[in-house]
């Protein structure tokens, strides 16, 4: 159930992400172009995500386990560090400068969009260098 569950959100996120305009780069880059010709449409669509977040928060706070029964996991750190700040920026740079960000750019991937299998690819390597960065400094700390 919880696959179908998963698959379900999916599908509608990313079809959530091609009516609003959010897996096109050029519509995600005329709305960061706060300087030339900015398009305040996607305004409007994160409004709505971010009420519906705050919603969902608000309920999921309440309740010990998922709809599916899953244990409920919600951050709890409340922390704003360098590492936060440091990738926050980072986030920022990749989707100023690529007019993606992971949801968008899969979406993309799976339009067969080169743009997208590049975004992905070096979203990926991205990955694989964290990870890598991340087992040394455990290793340093043993």
């Amino acid at each position: 159930m919880t696959f179908i569950a998963s698959l379900l959100a999916g599908l509608v996120f990313g079809l959530g992400l091609l009516l609003s305009g959010m897996a096109d780069p050029a519509k995600v880059l005329g709305f960061l172009d706060l300087a030339g010709r900015w398009d305040p449409s996607l305004a409007f669509v994160t409004a709505g995500a971010v009420g519906v977040g705050v919603f969902a928060f608000a309920v999921a706070r309440r309740r010990t386990t998922s709809l599916l029964g899953a244990e409920m996991r919600l951050p709890t750190s409340r922390v704003i560090d360098r590492r936060l700040v440091g990738g926050s920026l980072l986030f920022g740079l990749g989707w100023g400068l690529a007019g993606f960000c992971p949801g968008p750019g899969l979406v993309a991937l799976g339009l067969g969009e080169p743009k997208g299998f590049v975004f992905v690819g070096a979203m990926l390597a991205g990955m694989g260098l964290f990870e890598l960065i991340e087992r040394a400094r455990a290793a340093r700390r043993t």
